[in-house]
């Protein structure tokens, strides 16, 4: 991977102030309680024009200033340290533009960008300022992805042959919204949402990719995006990932499932962590994140099984990794041509779609 340098900030005397621009659920729920929660940081500004929002946002933080445009905000530029993109997606590269051209580091919800293009051009951007861009790609603390982590390192498993991961939801019915519009330049649908977590954690744990396959179907009634994903990843050393997502499942299939020479290692349920903060729950103290035994996973080697301890999910860790940067104490959390990868990758997976051919059986032959 390819690194660049950057200016820091070398203040150590204040909290470093953090403007949050969107406040919907990812900024509500994903952003404003980990920012909030970081020692060293302050959640200074939000921004958002939604009249409900802007009621939410002054009850739960109410020394943080609102206000209605990111115009407003680059005009304050001087009075934040770092500015954080939650938007609907067509917005990502925009914005991040917008904020390293005020002087700004900024932070970019998934997926970075709509394509790998524009993500280069942004990444291009920040090095000619001289101010880091990072994806906010929160996955790397899920819980069973450390934990694998650990398990992998361990050579529990031996050579891996095969992964599969999945983000699975029962919602039948279209709620609206623009995740769920058919135009190009939103970038909805599940490859762009759930997909790139499963793809940034193949690629995080596996590396490099040679070869794409996806299935990309649209199954409930009015649909006009994906709703129903597989991608189908085989990497440069030989691992295959096979990732799904989906929101018709009636029926959850294991969170994990990891094949390797000596094992399997086995996680039914998702991280606690999103439910948690979609609750309202503040990421702090000792059991954050932390999973009862009866939800672990299991490593069997086909005869004999044992549970394995979760490690504890820790989304926190992405805000105290910007803050070390910010202050020149650590590299970037995530670097931004990891969030390329991801993309040219989504790419290829709407290529394999599009290029695909089915073969017909003759029945009467």
């Amino acid at each position: 991977m390819k690194s660049y340098s950057f200016m820091m900030n070398q203040n150590t005397g204040r909290n470093l102030r953090v403007a949050l621009v969107g406040f919907g659920l990812g900024g509500e729920s994903f952003h404003a309680p980990l920012i909030a929660a970081t020692p060293g940081m302050t959640l200074a500004t939000i921004v958002t024009s939604n009249e409900e929002r802007v009621r939410r946002a002054g009850r739960t933080y109410p020394r943080v200033r609102i206000i209605a445009s990111v115009k407003s905000l680059w005009e304050q530029a001087a009075d934040h340290d770092i500015v954080v993109i939650t938007t609907p997606n067509r917005y990502h590269a925009a914005l991040a533009l917008d904020a390293l051209a005020a002087g700004l580091p900024v932070v970019v919800d998934k997926p970075f960008a709509r394509s790998s293009a524009e993500a280069l051009r942004v990444i291009q951007f920040a090095r000619e300022k001289g101010l880091p861009v990072i994806p906010y790609h929160n996955r790397r603390w899920d819980s069973e992805y450390l934990t694998l982590r650990r398990v992998i390192d361990a050579g529990t498993l031996g050579r891996i042959f095969r992964f599969e991961s999945r983000f699975e939801r029962w919602r039948p019915q279209l709620k609206g919204g623009w995740r769920e519009r058919g135009e190009s330049d939103e970038a909805g649908g599940l490859l762009y949402d759930l997909g790139t977590h499963l793809i940034d954690q193949a690629l995080a744990l596996f590396g490099p990719v040679k070869q794409v396959y996806a299935e990309l179907d649209l199954r409930r009634p009015g649909a006009q995006t994906d709703d129903d994903v597989f991608v189908a990843l085989t990497h440069v050393n030989g691992v295959r990932s096979h990732l799904w997502a989906s929101v018709v499942a009636a029926h959850f299939g294991p969170r994990m499932r990891v094949l390797g020479e000596h094992g399997a290692f086995v996680k039914q349920d998702a991280d606690p962590q999103e439910a948690a903060l979609r609750s309202g729950k503040i990421p702090v103290g000792p059991d954050w994140g932390v999973e009862s035994p009866d939800a672990w996973g299991f490593v069997t080697d086909g005869t004999r099984k044992h549970s394995v301890r979760s490690e504890p999910g820790a989304y926190q860790n992405f805000y105290a990794g910007i803050a070390a940067m910010l202050r020149g104490a650590a590299p970037p959390p995530v670097l931004p041509e990891d969030a390329v990868a991801g993309l040219q990758i989504i790419e290829a997976a709407q290529r394999s779609v599009a290029e695909h051919r089915v073969m017909a059986l003759n029945s009467e032959s």
